[in-house]
């Protein structure tokens, strides 16, 4: 009996050793490179990430995720409305430019889909040691619910640690939802500030009213139609840390206006160009800026920005001498502040890691009328001599009342900015400067009714693509009527059908013309059409086979009345500089 039950101590023992044996391996395997095959390691999280997480608690959390929520996680809100609910559904389009019916059926607190590169998950910040920063966002008689989700959305994402403010700046609205009741929602709203301008000042000098009392060491623009992306501050922030000249974008992703579906995507991102009208352009990154990156999260060099949405330092925006307050309402102003960043030393970015929906309305919900003297006052002062092809596409704008630029000059001056010869060489080298020989450009008239010209003006100007060329009264104005001959490195690739049965020739005139890319054009050329000044010789044949030269048969329709064009673009990443 006693060796039976010494037997069985020892057993016990020799258990319990085996026991905390295992137990301390198990228990340390996260350090030992010798674990057994298959087994995963988890990380222990240290004192710095617990710190870091509670650095990145946001001003407030979302609510508890409802996925049966209408637009939750992004999803498009399709409605089959009749009736006075349809007739009310209208009227919010026609008042917004955007569908606030639906926009006031989802929550101002709704969750979104990733949208990012994955690999973007795994980036680590240094909240301590992060600039802070004030949201500026102004407004004009915006929509209650698309406002208010932009606010919540900013609040809802953005550490508290980093985010100093928010500035609201009501750019004298007359809309009564946007008086005392927007007063009362904000008053219980932490870190959100509300400020009203005297009279209609536009949205350059209403977003420098909030500037102006933002205490951020950082200031972030945003429309007041947006939705943030989780961790979209950071990377801006952590950018600009790195580099204070650097003013960083970040990615737009699309929010139907009709629908509010989140449409954004985690691969590579648009840069920002323009052409020769100055309008701003989307185009895919270069080549060479791509070879420069050394990750896919690296920043991205952007020749311009659209302007709703970006970040920089405020010390370097008030050193490059802040927005130009001679320009009114909005247009123009993205433009000139792109080439004034680049031309003085700075540089224009954005960042694959930071994503922020914006809604584009269908069309502008109000007049812009003073678009086109802002952009005068950005080819006067940075453009130089280049400032020529501009006029030659949008020749009123020669008589265009822009202001005094004095002290915009003495700017560019004093900070001892380079030419836009050296912008277009360094900066935007894959746009076409074209020679602008004389009868090389102008309108296309008709011979038959010679007041009548091409005219070609899409609905939508974010979707230049498949719309009709028809005969128009000519305006003499350029823009949506100017045409040029293509040179041999022109950039674009239309094929023009003509749909009149009427005295239309059967030969199909081929070109090819390179700038980069190997492109074709067919045109159905017209009796009644003087085309004697559009040069069509031979002179622009491409030594060589073209890419693409194939004969179409253009095929013939009884709208004879109309004289129509069809115009259809093959590239449709250059499809924005059709007119040059």
């Amino acid at each position: 009996m006693a060796l039976s039950r010494r037997r069985n101590r020892w057993k016990l023992i020799v258990c319990l050793f085996g026991a905390s044996i295992v137990g301390y391996f198990i228990l340390n395997r996260h350090n030992n490179p010798g674990d057994i095959a298959g087994t995963s390691r988890r990380e222990v999280p240290t004192e710095q990430d617990i710190a870091n997480e509670m650095l990145k608690k946001p001003v407030y959390d979302k609510p508890q995720l409802d996925l049966n929520a209408l637009g939750e996680m992004g999803r498009a809100v399709k409605l089959n409305l009749v009736g006075e609910e349809k007739k009310k559904e209208e009227e919010s389009i026609n008042k917004h430019q955007i569908n606030t019916y639906v926009s006031d059926l989802v929550s101002l607190h709704r969750s979104l889909p990733e949208r990012w590169n994955p690999l973007c998950k795994d980036q680590k910040y240094d909240y301590r040691s992060l600039p802070s920063t004030s949201v500026v966002i102004a407004f004009y008689n915006e929509a209650w619910s698309t406002l208010l989700r932009t606010v919540h959305s900013v609040l809802e994402t953005s550490p508290d640690r980093l985010l100093r403010e928010v500035v609201l700046v009501d750019d004298y609205s007359d809309r009564a939802h946007l008086k005392e009741p927007l007063e009362n929602y904000i008053s219980n709203l932490k870190k959100v500030h509300l400020i009203r301008a005297r009279k209609r000042e536009g949205l350059v000098r209403a977003r420098l009213l909030g500037a102006s009392i933002a205490t951020g060491d950082v200031l972030t623009f945003l429309d007041c139609h947006c939705e943030c992306h989780k961790g979209w501050l950071e990377p801006l922030l952590d950018r600009i840390k790195e580099e204070p000249s650097a003013v960083v974008c970040p990615v737009i992703d699309v929010i139907d206006w009709n629908t509010f579906q989140y449409l954004g995507n985690p691969g590579e991102p648009q840069i920002g160009g323009f052409d020769w009208r100055l309008v701003f352009t989307w185009h895919s990154v270069p080549e060479y800026e791509q070879k420069r990156r050394r990750s896919a999260i690296d920043v991205i060099r952007s020749p311009t920005m659209a302007g709703g949405l970006f970040a920089v330092s405020k010390n370097y925006f008030h050193y490059l001498g802040t927005y130009d307050t001679g320009m009114e309402v909005w247009g123009g102003e993205n433009l000139e502040f792109s080439f004034r960043i680049w031309q003085c030393g700075g540089s224009l970015e954005i960042h694959p890691c930071s994503h922020v929906g914006h809604v584009f309305p269908k069309k502008a919900p109000y007049s812009r009328s003073k678009a086109l003297a802002n952009s005068v006052r950005a080819a006067e002062v940075w453009m130089d001599d280049y400032k020529e092809l501009y006029y030659h596409r949008n020749p009123h704008a020669r008589l265009e009342a822009f202001g005094d630029v004095t002290d915009r000059r003495r700017l560019r001056t004093q900070l001892g900015c380079k030419d836009f010869k050296w912008y277009l060489e360094n900066i935007y080298p894959d746009i076409h400067v074209p020679e602008d020989s004389p009868g090389m450009f102008g309108m296309l008239k008709n011979r038959g009714m010679s007041s009548y010209c091409f005219d070609y003006n899409p609905p939508d100007d974010h979707n230049l693509v498949g719309h009709r060329i028809i005969l128009y009264p000519c305006h003499g104005m350029g823009q949506n009527q100017v045409a040029m001959a293509p040179s041999l490195l022109s950039m674009f690739f239309i094929y023009m059908q003509h749909f009149s049965t009427s005295r239309a020739h059967n030969r199909t005139v081929h070109k090819t013309v390179d700038g980069g890319n190997s492109m074709d054009f067919a045109v159905k050329k017209i009796e009644e059409l003087d085309i004697s000044r559009y040069h069509t010789k031979g002179h622009y044949r491409k030594l060589g086979s073209p890419k693409n030269d194939t004969t179409d048969d253009l095929t013939d329709n009884t709208r004879t009345a109309e004289r129509a064009l069809f115009i259809s673009f093959i590239n449709e990443q250059l499809s924005t500089q059709s007119s040059c």
